[in-house]
């Protein structure tokens, strides 16, 4: 065999080691003091929450000199306090986090910390290092090769343990350049967060509290921990650090806005009377607690509840507290459809849809009362607000799921066919999105723009 794909395939090898191993790292929470855990994982979508992120990374985007439309903000269903960044522009956080964090401020800290390592190009940086990890690896890796043959020729048993040492011990060394590489960048990440916070004329004690809050939690799983083999700085010396960089910021003792907090504790009780259960619900929010915030968890927790009866004067109290909230009334519509009365939720939910400028979550859930109430009239009013929902939408698997829905009923069973096939190549069913592409292109006319896109979607899905 020649030595170069050899030497290649080693390099492969190790390659692929160091990114499992490093993964983590990459992929999983900048915050995290503990291993995420696995229950209740997927992406949340909810159009106030979403509505909160903007408020909150916006700012901070622009003082990175972001562009705010192609950087994106994701929410994970997960209890941990964690956020991290991904490939290209995207920012993922935890729900944990959100529901956990006392004030607005300690979310933008986090979301500042995270666009330090996107404006920073840490996640594609990263990858020279891990090349040149790789390198050092399989030069250790050759070297320690060469000396078990040679001890094997000779009869050393000797040779062979000190072969296999230079082995392991290039790759350990190698592994740590990696993390040592990575520490550094966790420390620019926070530089960079104070300097977008100081630009946008916001304090820096919510990150530093979250970093408190982190560091006390970590104390008994990091006491005997190496720290030249951490991803991080070491909690305390990252916070003393920080602390410095935060207080010589001349808006340190600056509070967010009254409103944004009233949002943020909304934001909390939405997530709270969504994600746990109704027992936490009212251990946290008693009758007694007559708060905006605590009214709306247990709003939401009798709806999810099934008590539709107590539910619908709890949310309607909502309103008439804040009739400008277009999220009371978007969850009287989501509560009426999911209860069975689509027709009743209608009202409401173009209130919502209003009170928005046409939001897309907002407008899937009113074309699903429409749907929901039945007949050909409602389809096409439907169609309509889904068609302008693409505009913000068009990646949502559900959006072309109701088109398709929407087309059916309608009579206009080529486009069904096509949307359909669009929520399939969508959703990763291949087989499906062919099937159902080549059904619209029999029903389109060759040529035509429906046509050419379900041609697409055959060609797409075929690949191997």
């Amino acid at each position: 065999m020649p030595r170069a794909p050899f030497g290649r395939k080693l390099k492969q090898v190790f390659t692929r080691a160091i990114i499992f191993v490093f993964c983590f790292t990459l992929v999983a929470p900048t915050f995290s003091v503990s291993p995420v855990r696995a229950q209740g994982s997927g992406l949340v979508r909810d159009a106030e929450i979403e509505g909160l992120m903007r408020l909150y990374s916006v700012p901070i985007f622009k003082a990175a000199g972001l562009d705010p439309r192609a950087v994106k903000v994701y929410l994970i269903n997960q209890p941990s306090i964690n956020a991290f960044v991904a490939g290209g522009q995207r920012i993922f956080i935890h729900t944990g986090l959100l529901q956990k964090a006392k004030t607005p401020g300690e979310v933008i800290g986090v979301i500042a910390h995270e666009t330090g390592h996107i404006a920073g190009g840490h996640l594609a940086r990263l990858g020279n290092e891990m090349d040149k990890a790789s390198n050092y690896a399989i030069i250790s890796m050759l070297l320690g090769m060469a000396v078990i043959a040679g001890g094997a020729a000779a009869g050393s048993d000797d040779a062979a343990k000190v072969g296999q040492a230079a082995i392991f011990g290039g790759q350990n060394a190698a592994k740590r350049n990696v993390l040592s590489y990575i520490r550094a960048q966790e420390a620019a990440a926070d530089q960079a967060a104070m300097r977008y916070l100081t630009k946008s004329k916001q304090s820096g004690r919510g990150m530093l509290a979250l970093f408190n809050t982190l560091a006390t939690g970590s104390l008994g799983s990091l006491r005997h921990t190496d720290p030249y083999v951490q991803t991080h700085p070491m909690p305390f010396q990252r916070i003393n650090n920080l602390k410095r960089l935060v207080k010589k910021s001349k808006y340190y003792n600056k509070k967010p806005p009254a409103g944004l907090v009233l949002r943020h504790k909304l934001m909390q009780a939405k997530l709270d009377g969504f994600v746990n259960s109704p027992r936490y619900v009212y251990r946290k929010y008693p009758t007694s607690d007559k708060s905006l915030f605590g009214r709306y968890a247990r709003a939401i927790v009798t709806f999810r509840s099934g008590d539709i009866r107590n539910a619908i004067p709890m949310i309607d109290g909502l309103i008439e507290t804040i009739p400008q909230n277009p999220y009371f009334w978007e969850l009287k519509g989501q509560a009426l459809i999911e209860n069975g009365q689509p027709a009743r939720a209608i009202k409401p939910l173009k209130v919502a849809l209003k009170q928005t400028s046409g939001n897309g979550l907002i407008s899937m859930l009113l074309a699903r009362a429409y749907l929901g109430a039945g007949g050909k009239a409602n389809a096409k009013k439907a169609l309509r607000i889904l068609i302008k929902a693409k505009r913000y939408e068009n990646h949502s698997v559900d959006l072309h799921l109701l088109l398709a829905r929407a087309y059916a009923v309608s009579g206009s069973i080529a486009k069904a066919e096509l949307e359909t096939a669009e929520a399939a190549i969508r959703s990763g069913d291949k087989k499906l999105a062919q099937s159902k592409a080549r059904k619209a292109m029999k029903r389109m006319k060759r040529g035509s723009p429906g046509w050419q896109r379900a041609k697409d979607i055959v060609n797409f899905a075929g690949r191997k």
